[in-house]
């Protein structure tokens, strides 16, 4: 715990200095290139999700079914 009353001799000469200090032991130092890292891969990420969506998503568009949008029924009289 750095906080607490500092005192420096020197020659006879007595100098004494109180430092109150706040300790965060779960803290970072977030600097400006930590942020700018933390915005461009948030972005690339997005890019790729959005990439990935408009790929599986677009992939169907353009192919017709094969199947058929109609049934075909099967003839029985009784229940028709």
């Amino acid at each position: 715990d750095p906080r607490g009353l500092y005192v420096c001799e020197t020659g006879g000469k007595r100098n004494s200095l109180q430092v109150h200090y706040r300790m965060c032991q779960n803290c970072i130092e977030v600097d400006a290139p930590t942020i700018s890292g933390i915005v461009i891969a948030d972005v690339v990420a997005t890019l790729f999700l959005a990439v990935a969506v408009y790929c599986i998503t677009g992939h169907d568009r353009g192919h017709t079914s094969r199947a058929s949008d109609r049934q075909n029924l099967i003839a029985n009289e009784l229940y028709q």
